[in-house]
């Protein structure tokens, strides 16, 4: 059986790009890599081992073309309200909160952010199949 161990993710200005994760996720570098053109940092956090993987490739001053394809990470918190306003009062620009239900069901509660560079990600309170 397979184990999904990392995401990576093309970001600009490497500072930037960790104290935004640090700030709105508690994702900390773990490990740092370094090569002539391209640098690798991998950020984790105390809840799990799976890592998100930044690849800054030095003299890119351009942002990247992210596509027009959906993708997104998503991440689950134990208090969606509180976190919500967190991100707001951090000027993150979290959009609004979403009761996601089929059938009268809650299937999940979130909202989305966008980091430094462009990318989604939903933050989704802790329940059913999202632990």
């Amino acid at each position: 059986m397979a184990k999904i161990v990392h995401m990576m993710i093309r970001v600009l200005d490497e500072a930037r790009s960790v104290a935004f994760y640090d700030e709105a996720f508690g994702l900390k570098p773990a490990h740092r890599i370094e090569f002539d053109s391209f640098t690798l940092v991998y950020l984790k956090n105390d809840e799990n081992d799976f890592e998100l993987e930044l690849t800054i490739n030095k003299g890119t001053e351009a942002p990247y073309d992210l596509g027009n394809g959906y993708g997104h990470m998503a991440v689950v918190v134990d208090d969606l309200d509180a976190e919500h306003a967190r991100f707001k009062a951090a000027g993150f620009e979290p959009r609004k909160l979403v009761d996601f239900e089929r059938d009268g069901e809650l299937l999940a509660r979130f909202f989305f952010v966008t980091d430094p560079d462009g990318y989604e990600i939903e933050v989704m309170q802790r329940h059913g199949r999202y632990r």
